[in-house]
């Protein structure tokens, strides 16, 4: 009789693991990253009390006699299940889309490593981003992660000019100025500072010492003393004026048409707008009395284009044109940041810049279900976990982040009340086993009476 109630007992207490195991799932329903478990249950010990026996000439055989001897606890398990995304629109809240954990440490040498789910995280005062316990996220170098608040975006100087729009081709130019249409930009210098650029366009280009401008047709040459018989053949040479500092200078066909920008705008190193390189400019004379010509006014070999003229245009219509730097900028200081899907923690400077500063790690393990919780939502690896796998979000087999959301408890709670409900029947049941083999004990006794 004693064995049924030692039964009975092994079954309150397995009974009980189990209730508790219930309640912590349910307390935990709404914590983030929180992962539920389950427990099993197995026969603890059988007693044999006779052996099996084979068939022996006309009697068979038979089977072998045993006792139970309770209940144990057969396994704990804790399920790695995915649970349900919130939104939160916070950019430090982060979500593992996928297979993967958090690294987080408390090491000051960041090498004793956890791992966690649950990616309700902040930044201290020092810019570092940890978790509520105060365990800093760790990056790809496995050095933490910190939002630097004196960080800031360097000045860059503008190399890159973009001119786009039209330029209507019967505008007549000011009769002083010789301008038809201007229109202006900023661009940066090397310190951050902003100068604004004006591009004038006119109707008459003149080889001299002033500013070449818009529309072919008649061409003048100043301070070069150069004669040729009218109507003869050949070579005609001569070299413009030289410091033509600042020009833009335009092409056109046979007919004067204007053909677009032959050399582009460049900018040195202090971010002042200099000319192309001057070149010889040879006129071939190849029929007598008139003749047209097109002179090229650079050489690409020596001066690289490294603005594009190519938007814009020369048709009859209203004058658009208008200028951009396509690089450049002022110096910036930090003013926010977010985490992007490949776990890029990305700097957001004032100037409009942003710089990615670091990269956010995952570590995934062979088995999940063989890691040890730690409590505050953090694991760390064991001998049946296998050892832990780095790398970034979203790169094999590594899950994606979801910025600004979180992945909530994966507790059910439907079917944690169905398992209150047989494991409260079942402890009822083990106290029945008790009470009545207390009365069987009982009457035993009354038996001297």
């Amino acid at each position: 009789m004693m064995r049924s109630m030692l039964s009975g007992v092994s079954g309150l207490r397995v009974h009980q693991a189990k209730m508790d195991t219930i309640g912590n799932n349910i307390a935990n329903v709404n914590t983030v990253g929180f992962k539920g478990s389950s427990v099993t249950f197995q026969e603890f010990f059988s007693q044999l009390v006779r052996g099996a026996g084979t068939p022996q000439g006309g009697r068979g055989g038979t089977n072998p006699q045993q006792l139970g001897l309770g209940v144990s606890m057969g396994s704990a398990d804790v399920n790695h299940v995915s649970g349900s995304s919130q939104r939160t629109d916070k950019p430090t809240d982060l979500m593992i889309d996928g297979n993967g954990f958090f690294v987080v440490t408390n090491d000051v040498n960041y090498q004793k490593r956890f791992y966690t789910r649950a990616g309700n995280f902040t930044t201290d005062k020092l810019g570092y981003l940890v978790t509520p316990s105060g365990f800093k996220v760790l990056d790809t170098d496995f050095r933490p992660i910190r939002i630097d608040k004196i960080l800031s975006n360097p000045a860059t100087i503008t190399s890159k000019v973009e001119i786009s729009g039209n330029i209507n081709a019967v505008d007549k130019a000011d009769p002083v100025t010789n301008i038809a249409y201007s229109t202006s930009f900023d661009i940066f210098d090397g310190l951050g500072n902003v100068h604004s650029i004006v591009m004038d366009y006119g109707q008459k280009i003149e080889f001299n010492d002033g500013t070449n401008k818009g529309f072919l047709r008649n061409i003048k040459i100043s301070n070069d003393n150069m004669t040729a018989p009218l109507g003869d053949l050949g070579l005609a040479t001569f070299t413009p004026p030289t410091a033509n500092a600042n020009a833009i200078y335009a092409k056109f066909n046979e007919q004067g048409v204007f053909q677009g920008i032959v050399n582009n705008l460049t900018l040195d190193a202090a971010g002042h707008a200099s000319a192309a390189t001057d070149t010889t400019l040879t006129l071939d004379l190849v029929v007598p009395g008139t003749n047209d010509i097109s002179i090229p006014l650079y050489d690409p070999a020596a001066n690289p284009p490294v603005n594009s003229f190519k938007n814009l245009n020369h048709y009859v219509g209203q004058s658009d044109g208008f200028g951009k730097a396509l690089d450049g900028n002022p110096a910036g200081t930090i003013e926010s940041f977010n985490v992007s899907q490949a776990g890029e923690v990305m700097a957001m400077f004032t100037n409009g810049k942003k710089e990615a500063i670091s990269t956010i790690v995952l570590a995934t393990f062979d088995n999940n279900a063989g890691l040890l919780k730690l409590g505050t939502n953090m694991f760390v690896d064991s001998p049946n976990s296998g050892a832990p796998k780095y790398g970034k979000p979203g790169a094999g087999r590594f899950g994606t982040l979801a910025p600004g959301a979180l992945e909530m408890s994966n507790v059910d709670l439907s079917q944690q009340f169905t398992d209150m409900i047989t494991t409260q029947r079942g402890f009822q049941a083990n106290s029945r086993v008790i009470t009545t083999t207390d009365e069987m004990l009982q009457e035993l006794v009354n038996l001297k009476r």
